[in-house]
């Protein structure tokens, strides 16, 4: 097939996305602002102009751009990614067959901010023959604008069991010289939606009960000076590191070396990445009540769900896991049991073929 994707070439869920279809021998088109950071073998990229003009003025030239782009691709099918901006291009060029993904907040939240934004969702939503979701609550929500049910069908990203998967590491021990502590592993973004000053509140109650813990804090964002000066004031500076943002190769070492995985997030669209990526390396996780969290992880049989903003909640928790080696070790057993079925990359993605063929074909017809 020869599938155009319009999205952001920067983020790691595009490219893989992308490179399952390059790899098999796909033609793959790629229009994007945003440059790849390594080149994909077989995927061809083309990237839209960034002027110094007005806004709506730039839009303008990006849809003639991705106009002029369809007319001499044809690709058999359209997939644009993210409802704003790469979804709004899409409707707008008419072309079909039309795919968007909505990835969470392009429907849970900017909607809300103005009338004009719910406009635009409501107008993609309504040009695309298909829309793909990884979550029930995103669903509802693209029903609530006006998606015909019937026209959505939840993908999941998928995680890569191949590279993610149980392998017991002290390499992230040894180098933060903290062999024989037990380690918590946050990998969330340090912005105030991901709410990682719960977790920070929450480590000098564990720390109490079990002092040779190690809190590896990963990720950058506009709330980091913040949260070392938290740190620091609570007097637990020596026990939590702030590792900074981790290429995406190099989770699985730093995972591999983890004992408990802990996401504190306000909001989330479908299960988080990372949190998924945990469950694939057999570990543990405890997350917050939000969204679709309760429909991956049950109570006390693959890991905890907490109450938002509740760091006396979630440190008895993780006390929990610490002091039971043998409860870790089953609920990470578990929860990879349940990507392999339900969050597996390659089957996600085979789905998503035969749903390009299905749309292929009434196009060709």
């Amino acid at each position: 097939m020869k599938i155009c994707y319009i999205a952001d070439a920067s983020s790691i869920h595009t490219q893989r996305w992308i490179r399952y279809f390059a790899d098999r021998g796909h033609e793959i088109h790629l229009i994007s602002q945003n440059p790849l950071k390594s080149n994909i073998h077989g995927v061809t990229l083309h990237r839209l102009k960034i002027l110094r003009v007005r806004m709506a003025v730039n839009r303008i030239i990006n849809l003639m751009q991705v106009m002029r782009l369809l007319k001499r691709i044809r690709p058999d099918v359209l997939h644009a990614h993210f409802i704003t901006y790469y979804g709004t291009l899409g409707a707008l060029t008419g072309y079909h067959p039309f795919v968007v993904t909505a990835w969470g907040s392009d429907i849970l939240i900017m909607p809300k901010r103005s009338r004009r934004a719910k406009w635009v969702a409501k107008y993609v939503i309504k040009r695309a023959d298909l829309i793909t979701c990884d979550a029930e609550h995103i669903r509802e929500r693209l029903i609530e604008l006006g998606a015909e049910a019937q026209k959505i069908i939840l993908i999941n990203f998928g995680i890569d069991t191949e590279k993610f998967k149980p392998l017991k590491s002290k390499k992230l021990q040894k180098k933060l010289n903290t062999l024989e502590s037990p380690i918590v592993i946050s990998l969330r973004n340090l912005e105030p939606i991901y709410d990682v000053k719960s977790l920070i509140l929450s480590a000098p109650l564990v720390l109490k009960e079990c002092p040779e813990a190690r809190f590896i804090i990963a990720g950058r964002g506009s709330q980091e000076a913040k949260l070392r000066k938290l740190a620091s004031s609570l007097g637990i500076s020596d026990s939590v590191k702030f590792v900074g943002f981790i290429p995406n190769e190099k989770l699985p070492e730093y995972l591999a070396s983890a004992d408990v995985y802990v996401s504190t997030s306000l909001s989330d669209a479908g299960l988080a990445a990372s949190t998924a990526e945990a469950m694939a390396c057999g570990l543990p996780v405890i997350v917050t009540d939000f969204g679709d969290n309760r429909r991956w992880v049950k109570n006390g049989v693959n890991g905890f769900i907490v109450p938002l903003r509740d760091p006396k909640t979630l440190a008895d928790k993780i006390v929990y896991l610490l002091k039971n080696e043998n409860i870790r070790k089953e609920f990470g057993i578990r929860n990879r049991i349940i990507i392999e079925k339900k969050n597996n990359y390659y089957k996600e993605m085979e789905r998503m073929k035969h749903i390009y063929e299905v749309l292929a074909g009434r196009r060709g017809s």
